[in-house]
């Protein structure tokens, strides 16, 4: 199989598909990997790595997509690669379609094969390839959060872990999955006070013993919410369904009722947003306000990472891609946790969660081989 890396275009991307040990996996067992020009060089990673790894080297965007089987990426594509995409080809990257009108119909109408990193899950329920960027994002948001409280970055000027004789400052993490035990992490180690809020009793009942005690864990209801929400500092937007929109839970009210300065991150922004007031930024400009309140809202945090986060995100999306190339697209996807992963087949949305998000037919894969 010819597997092929392109270079991210998304505005301040700098992670890179596969790094050279996939590559020599992938060409120790029979295959081929084309990689477009510098594509892992915001990744510390030279063309020359990829070429000792067996790699061939391509100058342009059109000739990896147009001559590769399988394109393997990070970030969803954007407009401008729309026209490189074609029929039959097997698209393996982040695609978070409940978000993406555009893409998912771009995606059927080109009927591409489009395997999302995000819904790729485990028998338990548990998300391999979506974890390691929900580890660095969900740390960032703690980390990026702090910064915009600063007076001169428009916030309300409070130091979260506070000094002796003055309160610390307040985190509220609004869900206790990935995203929500790194983000606490880092509060935590901060020196924050720390709430998070979670509608899964069991999984509070975890975190309690986890951090033994030392953060205050609630059961996510609108009151709940709402009441943690006015008196904090930073929220932390950590909700996910997979391959669905995020539910609004902290609304335009709950935002109006807290300080000016005090900041929300929402990492959820991928797939719509858990907070009403969020809307998608970047980060050339990640912040805006509303109410007087900072919002960061960037869709590629673990971007700004870049080495830490494509060494994590290859560590995760190895094993798959290697069965893909192995066995072939028909003969992989029968493995359950990659069958859940397929998106967009044959003209035709896979995944009834993104069906439902874009108001397309849901269709069964299993129909369609």
């Amino acid at each position: 199989m010819i597997i092929g890396i392109p270079k991210e275009i998304k505005i301040r991307e700098y992670r890179v598909g596969l790094i050279p040990a996939g590559v020599k996996q992938l060409v120790d067992r029979g295959h081929k990997v084309l990689v477009q020009k510098s594509a892992g060089e915001g990744s510390g990673i030279k063309d020359e790595e990829y070429v000792k790894a067996g790699a061939t080297i391509v100058d342009e965007a059109k000739d990896v997509w147009g001559k590769a089987d399988l394109v393997m990426k990070v970030k969803e594509p954007i407009e401008p690669e729309f026209p490189l995409m074609r029929e039959g080809l097997v698209l393996y990257t982040y695609l978070h379609l409940a978000a993406a009108y555009e893409l998912a119909h771009e995606l059927v109408k080109r009927k591409v094969t489009g395997i999302a990193y995000e819904t790729i899950q485990l028998a338990d329920g548990s998300l391999p390839a979506l974890r390691p960027m929900s580890s660095v994002a969900g740390r960032m948001a703690v980390q990026v959060g702090a910064v915009s409280l600063e007076k001169e970055r428009g916030g309300k000027g409070i130091l979260l872990g506070g000094v002796p004789g003055v309160r610390r400052g307040k985190v509220v993490v609004v869900g206790g999955g990935v995203v929500g035990v790194n983000a606490t992490k880092m509060a935590m180690g901060l020196g924050a006070h720390v709430t998070v809020l979670d509608v899964n009793v069991e999984r509070l009942e975890y975190l309690d013993d986890v951090f033994f005690g030392r953060i205050q864990t609630l059961y996510s209801d609108p009151h709940n919410v709402a009441d943690e929400v006015a008196s904090a500092d930073l929220v932390v937007g950590a909700v996910l369904i997979a391959g669905a929109r995020a539910p609004h839970l902290v609304t335009k009210e709950m935002i109006a009722s807290m300080e000016p300065g005090s900041v929300v991150v929402d990492v959820s922004v991928d797939q719509g947003g858990c907070i009403a007031t969020c809307r998608p930024t970047t980060h050339d400009d990640p912040t805006y306000k509303v109410d007087g309140v900072i919002h960061y809202c960037v869709t590629n945090m673990p971007g700004a990472v870049a080495r830490t986060s494509t060494f994590a995100l290859n560590n995760a999306t190895i094993p798959y891609v290697l069965k893909l190339a192995d066995k072939g697209f028909a003969e992989a996807i029968r493995e359950p946790a990659l069958a859940r992963g397929l998106n967009t087949y044959k003209g035709h949305i896979t995944y009834e969660a993104v069906a439902k998000a874009v108001g397309t037919e849901f269709v069964p894969y299993e129909k369609l081989l």
